[in-house]
């Protein structure tokens, strides 16, 4: 997978959100990257590192 992604992009990860949804939009892109759930709003935190090898796909590109 093509592990170029820029804030605003809906991805698809491989684990879904306790609330039933797997897709997020990209908020904060660094050392760590910061994802919102498109269906319960929820901001989550995470490693690159580990989002890099969690990401499915880009359902939805920002551009």
């Amino acid at each position: 997978m093509d592990k170029n992604f820029n804030l605003g992009d809906i991805v698809e990860m491989k684990k879904g959100h306790p609330c039933g949804s797997n897709e997020w939009e990209i908020k904060r892109v660094g050392a760590d990257i910061k994802i919102k759930c498109c269906k319960c709003a929820r901001l989550v935190m995470i490693p690159r590192v580990k989002f890099q090898k969690d990401i499915k796909k880009i359902l939805r590109s920002a551009e």
